[in-house]
Order: C-alpha cells, then sequence, then structure tokens
C-alpha cells in the first residue's frame, strides 16, 4: 500500500468486520452485497472486492479507488463499485455506503413495492417508507443515480429486482440502517401475512391511511 493510504487501514479493517457481521446476520447470502467508505481527504474509496468469500476476507484484500475507477490498492473491486462512486459523487455528506440482499426487503424490492412506514424507527432511523428506485443493469452508474432522489432524503432505498443500498455518515451508522430495513420488512410481511390490512401508515405528520 502507497504511504500516502497508509492512513486507510482501519477504515479497511472495520469494511472487513462489518461485512462479517452482515453476512452471519444474513443480510448476504455467499459473495452477494458490497459495502465502501470514502475518504474526502484523499478522494479514495474503499470498498469490497469482487467474488470474494466474506469469511476469509481480510483488510487487505479491500480495494482502495478513486471514483473514477482507478486502483490504487488491491484487485478486482465489486462489481458494484460504480453505485458507490456515483453516490459519493453526488451526495458529499454519505461517508458510508451498504449493499445487501437481505430476503424480506429484497422480496418488496422484486415486487417493487414500497415498504410502508408502520414503525417509529422506520421514521427515526430510516426517514418514513422506504420507497424502491427504478431498475437499472445491475453493474452500471445508472444504479446509483436512479438511487439519488430518494438517498437525498432517505439513508435508505430497495434497488427494484435487486436488493437495499443505505448510507451514512459512518459505516456503523449505514450498516444500522441496513438492519432496521431488513426488521421493518420482515414486520410488514408478517404482519400482512395475517389477512388483515395495515390499518395506517406513521410519517411526519402522524398517521394516514393505508390503500394496499
Amino acid at each position: 500500500m502507497k504511504p500516502s493510504l497508509c492512513h486507510l487501514a482501519p477504515l479497511r479493517a472495520e469494511i472487513v468486520s462489518t461485512a462479517q457481521r452482515a453476512y452471519h446476520s444474513g443480510l448476504m447470502a455467499g459473495t452477494s452485497g458490497n459495502l465502501s467508505c470514502y475518504d474526502p481527504e484523499s478522494g479514495c474509496m474503499a470498498i469490497t472486492p469482487s467474488g470474494m468469500d466474506y469469511s476469509v476476507m481480510t483488510p487487505e484484500d479491500i480495494v482502495l479507488m478513486q471514483l473514477d475507477g482507478t486502483v490504487l490498492d488491491g484487485g478486482k473491486p465489486s462489481s458494484e463499485w460504480k453505485m458507490h462512486a456515483e453516490i459519493y459523487n453526488n451526495l458529499p455528506e454519505v461517508r458510508a455506503v451498504v449493499h445487501t440482499h437481505s430476503p424480506n426487503a429484497t422480496a418488496y424490492a422484486v415486487l417493487r413495492r414500497e415498504i410502508p412506514c408502520v414503525l417509529v424507527e422506520m421514521l427515526l432511523f430510516l426517514g418514513g417508507s422506504i420507497e424502491v428506485a427504478e431498475y437499472a443493469a445491475q453493474g452500471s452508474a445508472a444504479v446509483g443515480t436512479n438511487c439519488l432522489p430518494i438517498l437525498c432524503r432517505k439513508p435508505a432505498c430497495l434497488l427494484a429486482n435487486h436488493g437495499v443500498v443505505t448510507t451514512g455518515a459512518t459505516l456503523e451508522q449505514a450498516y444500522t440502517n441496513s438492519v432496521y430495513v431488513e426488521d421493518s420488512a420482515k414486520i410488514v410481511r408478517l404482519a400482512m401475512s395475517t389477512g388483515s390490512p395495515i390499518p395506517a401508515i406513521i410519517d411526519e405528520e402522524g398517521s394516514k391511511p393505508y390503500h394496499d
């Protein structure tokens, strides 16, 4: 690693530990999903590598690269690096991005269906309902571009037919948001499975009727 990038070593280690937490928590399966952090001081993005088993991933495997795709240290970055770069380029307050394929939330993404805001935690941590970004081909910059209208207002969104993306000022915050997204999706799914409609949605103005 170049001496000028040595200060990113702790960030690489944090990405690995967080990725392994997400993997063991069931937010990602196999080699799916990806995590990154952005260091504005160096203009460097640290991101998980492509196609690597999280259980054997080490800090040295985390790829350091510029937002234009230039790799500074490491091997092949995640195939979704362009999505991460688009978010960092357009949302300067974001310092970390977590992309998961958590099953309950991804089921809503497959249906292209918004997860309604039915929990106070969703309002406090996720800004309300979890909206769906328009579909774009996996690995394209458009995946990130399509997220921007939502992520400029909220720290989480669903990717149509794909998964979930959450952001934060820190990696811990972005990861926590991904946990709340999956938990919310699971609770809504279980509530809907009773056969009863959800009576109300929580929003900044109180409650409003929910229409299926």
